[in-house]
């Protein structure tokens, strides 16, 4: 029988893993981009009101269209990407095949969704946006930081115990 494959965490580029020798010299200055670039991100999060525990709130009472809107954007943008992708089959920007693997569907992935979620609406908080919500000032969601670092370890901690 064959080991299942982790399929967690891919690398989708064979130099995905290489660093730059003049990128361990000036650490600061080679990701001063994924800096602004993060603070750029932060701000727009804040400007749409995506952030703010309560349009998170009107969401899971079903009283605004406001969340439903910018995540059925992103999964319209999403889906309409992966397929341009597909069809004409587009490269990095290094020049390499783009591969997007199939997914196997397992009931854990039901159980996880409904965990985040019921986690999401108790908290007003989900995990990409934690650190644009700390940074306007709701130190209380440091709380909910901590709590995703903690389940994270949990999940890394029995992962391999859990039904596949």
């Amino acid at each position: 029988m064959q080991e299942p494959i982790n399929t967690d965490f891919e690398v989708r580029s064979q130099n995905a893993m290489c660093v730059n020798q003049s990128e361990l010299s000036s650490p600061l200055s080679s990701n001063i981009k994924y800096l602004l670039a993060g603070i750029v991100f932060g701000i727009v999060l804040i400007k749409a009101e995506v952030i703010a525990w309560f349009r998170i709130q009107e969401m899971f009472r079903l009283q605004s269209f406001h969340m439903y809107g910018v995540i059925g954007s992103a999964v319209v943008v999403g889906a309409i990407s992966v397929y341009l992708i597909k069809r004409f089959q587009l490269k990095t920007i290094e020049g390499e095949s783009i591969k997007i693997e199939e997914k196997n569907f397992s009931k854990g992935q039901i159980f996880g969704g409904l965990l985040f979620g019921f986690g999401w609406a108790m908290t007003g908080a989900c995990p990409g946006p934690l650190f644009a919500q700390i940074g306007t000032g709701a130190l209380v969601v440091i709380v909910t930081l901590l709590s995703a670092m903690a389940g994270t370890w949990v999940y890394g901690f029995v992962r391999e115990k859990l039904p596949h």
